[in-house]
Formats: C-alpha cells, sequence, structure tokens
C-alpha cells in the first residue's frame, strides 16, 4: 500500500509538503498542491482516516447506537441521521444492541478507541448510559440521546410528545362511545413508555373513567409482547372494547391475538398504535396509529450533536417533535355507547386528526 514517503518521491516535494495537502494544514502553492494530488490518484493512495483522528483527537466518524434493527421504525431515524451527517462530511456506524445493556456496554467501550467526533444513542431498556459518558464528555466527543432518554440524563435529546400523542389516541376512542379501553404499554423503565401510560391515564381522567383491575399492561416492544398481553386482556371479565398499544409492532401483536380467538377488529375491539409505521396502511384492517416522526428525529439529532461538536459548552438542549393522530380502520364507535364529556377540554394538546 502506498504511502506518504512514496508520494512526496513521485511529486518531487518535501513530506511536509505532502502532509499539508492531505490534512490541509497549511497553504500549499497551486502547482505543488496538483502535483501532489496527481501522485495521490496514480499511486492510489488512500489515507488512514484513524490515523488522522488520532493526531486531530477526533476522526470523522459518527457512531449510532440502536436497541433492535429489526424493528421497522428505527430504519427512518437511521437515514434521518445518515443523511445529515453524510451532507456535513461525517460518515455513520451503526451498532445495534439487541436490547441488550452489557452488548451497549461493550459498544460504548469500543466506540471510545476510534475516536468518534459524537454519537448518537437510542439507550437500551435496561442500560444506563447515563453513568458511561464521562469518558466521551471528559476527551470532548458529543453524545445525544434520540427516541428515549436513560434515567439521570442531563444532556441532549431528541424525543417526540409522548404523553400528547397517547392521550390523543386515547381520547379519540372515548369519544367514540368506548369506555372499557385497555393499553399494552412498552417496558415502564423507559421513558417514552411511561409518557405514553401517562397520556393514557390522563385521559381517562379527564372523560371521568376509572381503570379497570387488569386493563394496564406491560410488555417489550416488539409483537410477541403485545400479543402476550393481548391474550391477557381477551379473558378479562368484562373484556375491554378498545386498547391503544403503546408501538405499532405491540399492536400487530394484538392483531394477531385477535384473529386466534375469532374476533373481528374493529367489530369486536378497537385499536390504536403508535410509530405510524409504513406497514399501518398495509395491513388489513388498516391501523389507526400516533404518527411520529422518524426521519425527522434522526435527522435532528445529527444536527444537535454537529451543534454540539462545534460547541462542546453549550447549555444542553431538549428538543420535542409533534406527533399527529392517523385515523384508519382500526377504530369504531361502540353501539349504544355514552360518549363521556371532558371536564378539562383547555389540556388537549398535539391531538391533529388526520382521517384516512
Amino acid at each position: 500500500m502506498p504511502n506518504m514517503h512514496q508520494i512526496a518521491a513521485r511529486a518531487k516535494v518535501s513530506l511536509g509538503t505532502v502532509s499539508h495537502v492531505l490534512n490541509d494544514s497549511a497553504k500549499v502553492r497551486e502547482p505543488l498542491r496538483k502535483r501532489v494530488l496527481d501522485a495521490v490518484a496514480a499511486l492510489g493512495y488512500q489515507p488512514s482516516e484513524l490515523a488522522r483522528g488520532l493526531r486531530r483527537k477526533k476522526t470523522s466518524m459518527i457512531g449510532m447506537i440502536i436497541p433492535d434493527v429489526t424493528n421497522p421504525f428505527f430504519p427512518a431515524v437511521v437515514r434521518g441521521a445518515e443523511d445529515v451527517a453524510f451532507a456535513n462530511g461525517y460518515r455513520l456506524v451503526l451498532c445495534d444492541t439487541d436490547n441488550d445493556p452489557a452488548k451497549e456496554t461493550v459498544f460504548l467501550n469500543e466506540l471510545r478507541g476510534y475516536r468518534p467526533a459524537g454519537l448518537i444513542v437510542i439507550p437500551s431498556s435496561f442500560g444506563d448510559l447515563a453513568a458511561q459518558v464521562d469518558g466521551y464528555r471528559k476527551a470532548g466527543t458529543a453524545i445525544i440521546c434520540v427516541d428515549r432518554t436513560p434515567r439521570r440524563w442531563d444532556g441532549d435529546s431528541v424525543t417526540v410528545a409522548n404523553e400528547a400523542g397517547a392521550y390523543a389516541a386515547t381520547r379519540h376512542l372515548i369519544e367514540l362511545g368506548h369506555t372499557r379501553i385497555a393499553t399494552i404499554a412498552g417496558p415502564l423503565r423507559l421513558i417514552n413508555a411511561k409518557q405514553r401510560l401517562s397520556g393514557y391515564k390522563r385521559a381517562m381522567r379527564d372523560a371521568g373513567l376509572i381503570e379497570s383491575h387488569g386493563y394496564i399492561q406491560e410488555a417489550t416492544f416488539d409483537k410477541a409482547g403485545g400479543y402476550a398481553k393481548a391474550n391477557v386482556l381477551l379473558h378479562l371479565v368484562p373484556r375491554p372494547t378498545a386498547i391503544f398499544a403503546a408501538n405499532d409492532m405491540i399492536a400487530l401483536g394484538v392483531l394477531q391475538a385477535l384473529r386466534g380467538a375469532g374476533l373481528q377488529c374493529p367489530g369486536d375491539m378497537s385499536l390504536i398504535g403508535f410509530d405510524d409505521l409504513e406497514l399501518a396502511e398495509m395491513i388489513d384492517p388498516q391501523l389507526s396509529s400516533v404518527s411520529q416522526p422518524g426521519y425527522r428525529l434522526g435527522a435532528s439529532a445529527a444536527s444537535l450533536l454537529l451543534e454540539r461538536v462545534n460547541n462542546p459548552s453549550g447549555r444542553a438542549q431538549r428538543v420535542v417533535l409533534e406527533t399527529e393522530l392517523k385515523i384508519r380502520a382500526s377504530v369504531a364507535a361502540i353501539s349504544n355507547g355514552v360518549k363521556p364529556s371532558f371536564a378539562k377540554q383547555n389540556r388537549v394538546r398535539n391531538s391533529a386528526i388526520t382521517a384516512r
């Protein structure tokens, strides 16, 4: 593999001139610069980004850690982050933790050795990112959390209005006449799962409805979790007539359980998810869902990260993006349902409804 000494010999310039051209560390007269670049092209020289990073104490790499690459929501987040990173001369390296905090710790430890310019992290369900970032911060590496934040997090973050989105979904079911409304929450160690459960509870309280015993179930953020907890709900007496699922993968598990029990959606059970995945419009029935902007989450996180790279000592920012309730065929008014009145109309936020 060619090296800088060979480039210098071919271009008939000093090693320092080659270094200045390749690293843009000093102005070089155009004739000399052209000779160096021609030699680079002729020899097929590829500079070592890691070596550059060691000299500069930072590379042009951005690490991104996500909890589950198989979840259809996360690729859009990654794409948004990668587009912004690439447009600004950075390269994104992706790591998937499988929601395993031990694996998350390994990635955090190993990435530090590559001197990344920054990290974009969607924390795992049981990780404690806040306890592991001191080394990065001491090295001047920017870190931002996206979609969810860990306990005791005091850094930058980009999330969505989870509580307001869940409130809008639950309120819509109530306005259709449903009073026996259950929810399948995500892992309640996660702040976004807690916020969505809080939105459900607030909508029930505002309508004067009491949460029935067993109507709140906690599940993993996947189809298997939704299926298992839906089967619990289907055996309750009285059975709920509507379910708010904390994400669309949980909602898919609910649909599977309904079909296995010979029940119809929305005839026997109305259902609303959260995420508005592309597949929400492709399944039967089309799934009503709280839409959160995955691509914008990633793009906003990358943009904020690059701001932090340029201004390490700036004040931490908490960006919260709005959600929107998309109504499709998975919900229906309940027969002879009595629509409760909301005592606190002025507390409705972020509840735009788009009929499809």
